[in-house]
């Protein structure tokens, strides 16, 4: 079949074609961008029959196209009415008879499920380092300091230190802001997400009192929680 105009795939494996290249096939004398706008008039509608784009034209420069559906592309061949309109218009069909046969289709879905399959693995690979971190973490039920996850997430390749960390989680209404006794406790809120844990330790003083200490730790829960934030989601700290 001899080809008249260049077919492609849209990402919908879809065929369609330029309208420029349609227009010229026709053998159109009207200027393209006066004649395209009146063949939407015949009722087609942008992002479902065609979508505009930009294409290089005479001498280099930028000209707008359309990306034409098969459909869209075979009623406009037959307005025109002409032996080239005919012309056009049987080869869009014979083009439609192959693009539909049996080996085409199966062709085309195996081409989408390798490109699936490509995908898939890309985004196992990519999220590797966080299910890896994550199964570390839950397979410990031990909280940590938040320094020390300040120190993992380093080693993981996100710049922050123990103060950045500390600020970001009080700005973020994780630990509480006001300075007093409270300061850098977990909020209701984290407590209730089971992101903190507070460990209190008794300290026995030379003059015979006792001193409580109170440190906030992070759970393991927390830890996986935090880690999707700041390397899966790349929170910025400034």
């Amino acid at each position: 079949m001899q080809e008249l105009i260049n077919i492609n795939l849209n990402e919908r494996q879809e065929p369609v074609v330029s309208g420029r290249q349609l227009h010229q096939a026709l053998g159109v004398k009207t200027a393209y961008k006066d004649w395209f706008p009146r063949m939407v008039e015949y009722g087609f509608t942008e992002f479902e029959d065609f979508c505009s784009n930009l294409s290089e034209s005479t001498g280099g420069r930028r000209a707008v196209d359309h990306i034409i559906k098969l459909d869209m592309a075979k009623e406009i061949a037959m307005i025109q009415r002409t032996e080239k309109g005919k012309q056009v218009r049987q080869y869009f069909i014979q083009v439609e008879k192959d693009f539909n046969s049996p080996e085409k289709i199966m062709a085309r879905a195996l081409l989408m499920a390798d490109k699936k399959v490509h995908q898939l693995e890309a985004q196992i690979e990519a999220d590797r380092p966080k299910v890896l971190f994550a199964e570390a973490v839950e397979a410990s039920s031990t909280s940590i300091l938040i320094g020390d996850f300040a120190k993992i997430l380093r080693q993981k390749g996100y710049d922050i230190g123990q103060n950045r960390l500390f600020a970001w989680l009080r700005e973020n209404g994780f630990l509480i802001r006001k300075r007093g006794e409270s300061y850098n406790m977990p909020t209701k809120r984290s407590m209730d997400m089971k992101l903190f844990e507070v460990k209190e330790r008794v300290h026995h003083e030379p003059n015979g009192s006792i001193r409580i200490s109170k440190t906030t730790k992070m759970t393991g829960k927390g830890q996986i929680y935090f880690s999707d934030k700041f390397l899966s989601q790349g929170v910025a700290v400034v």
